[in-house]
């Protein structure tokens, strides 16, 4: 087995660096030097000269990676989307979307002249690019596995090398632990392909900031285009191709790997304090029977120095990405001799949102009684029930005890497995009959939901402002 493939090749230990082997005017990250005056010139000259990308391939075709290859097919590039899953390739040369995201089967069939995908990795090779996009699991410290993205680089870097090809452009969508790029990915890209990264071949990292059951407009119209660059030609070469790819005119943010890895976590963790910044003062102001909290906030988002975006009552965060990537951020500061006590604070008091709500719904129920559940999905227009207020909830209510039925627009058993354990409400219509239901709590804000009748006697828990 290769040692970049031992276990203990998937985490790392930050605060330290890359072994500088940089050729002129490449990013100093050892001194920090992100910016200066060869970088510049030698992005200039790269515009210049530097071949345009024109054919891309895609690793891994899951809710990102299937947006990803879709989009990039309609906006006029070639790709070709490698899976391990034969059912998404047979699926995405059928024209079919693989997965289920709105927009995504009309993107499919818009760039379908210019889409394919296969089961072999060294089709890669033909490619200009290779974005990889593989799942990034915690681990228990909060760090992420590198485990999937080492099996998906490791046979393509070898390929590579096998039809001798120079200029290869890696580029990680994947979030990383800090570090990971340089200390992990690299090391074992130059002892695949036996050269020098930067030099025989290039490294970007470009994560995507995109919400599930929008990602196919998050891709194209985003605020930003994240792109951390081991050499400068690599990111102007992706900087061209964002260029074209986007629908509006992003800012393209360009710097070191490290230090777009420490961006795009703190980008996440920051919104995730913001949020429990609302939590925390919507459980103050439930003490004050006159107090409103979806006017206070209101007011606080007219200063701009604060902004109204996610700054709204309602309950905990959840999903795939804000409790992990601040989770990561704690944990980098911690293996540099540091605390990160806003991101602990955040989840702390994520947590306590989430505790919150179970005790006010107990206060309401009987003691083994019938709650409703109206909202399993951690936000709209997704089934992803990942840490959801709503799961947590209806989970806690069943083992102490109570009759826990469920609904939800998006998740349903067959594509959110762990809500076999529950009832479910067919259709929420009926809840206006439902006299067996003494309390409901409505933990997602679907907007349908706010035509939803109950019986006279069913106490509405419901937090957010619908």
């Amino acid at each position: 087995m290769a040692p970049w493939v031992r276990p203990e090749f998937h985490r790392l230990r930050v605060g330290t660096t890359y072994p500088e082997r940089r050729k002129m005017g490449s990013l100093d990250e050892t001194r920090g030097i992100t910016f200066d005056l060869s970088r510049l010139f030698l992005t200039f000259i790269w515009k210049l000269t530097m071949k345009a990308i024109e054919k891309v391939s895609v690793f891994g075709l899951g809710k990102l990676g299937a947006c990803i290859a879709a989009t990039l097919a309609q906006r006029g590039f070639d790709v070709v989307g490698i899976d391990i899953d034969g059912e998404k390739v047979r699926k995405i040369n059928a024209g079919l979307p693989p997965v289920e995201e709105p927009l995504l089967a009309e993107t499919i069939s818009a760039g379908r002249s210019r889409l394919r995908a296969t089961q072999d990795h060294k089709e890669a090779v033909g490619t200009d690019v290779s974005f990889f996009i593989p799942p990034s699991p915690s681990l228990p410290d909060g760090s992420f596995s590198n485990e999937f993205l080492l099996r998906a680089m490791q046979p393509v870097a070898a390929a590579v090398r096998a039809q001798g090809k120079k200029g290869h452009l890696f580029v990680c969508s994947s979030t990383t632990t800090p570090g990971a790029i340089d200390q992990v990915l690299i090391p074992m890209l130059e002892r695949e392909i036996g050269g020098i990264c930067g030099q025989d071949f290039s490294v970007c990292y470009n994560p995507e900031f995109i919400a599930l059951g929008n990602v196919v407009n998050g891709l194209l119209e985003p605020d930003m285009v994240l792109i951390g660059e081991s050499d400068p030609g690599s990111g102007a070469a992706l900087e061209q191709l964002y260029r074209k790819y986007n629908r509006n005119t992003p800012r393209i943010a360009r710097m070191s790997i490290i230090s777009a890895e420490l961006t795009k976590i703190s980008v996440n963790s920051y919104i995730t304090m913001k949020i429990s910044f609302t939590n925390q003062l919507r459980m103050v102001a439930e003490q004050f029977p006159k107090a409103n909290i979806h006017t206070i906030l209101e007011a606080i988002g007219s200063d701009s120095r604060i902004g109204q975006k996610y700054l709204r009552a309602g309950l905990s965060y959840g999903g795939p990405c804000f409790p992990r990537d601040n989770r990561l951020l704690a944990y980098v500061a911690r293996q540099v001799g540091l605390e990160a006590p806003l991101a602990e604070a955040s989840d702390r008091t994520n947590q306590q949102a989430n505790l919150d709500l179970f005790e006010k719904v107990r206060k309401l129920a009987t003691k083994n009684g019938t709650v409703a559940v109206l909202g399993l999905a951690y936000k709209p227009d997704t089934y992803i029930t990942e840490e959801s207020a709503g799961l947590f909830l209806a989970q806690q209510l069943k083992r102490h005890g109570y009759r826990v039925l469920v609904h939800d627009y998006g998740a349903t058993p067959a594509n959110s497995p762990n809500l076999h354990e529950f009832e479910h409400i067919a259709d929420p219509a009926s809840l206006e009959k439902r006299g067996d239901i003494p309390v409901a709590v409505i933990c997602c804000p679907w907007p349908q939901y706010r035509t939803v009748k109950f019986a006279p006697g069913t106490k509405v828990v419901a937090s957010w402002k619908l």
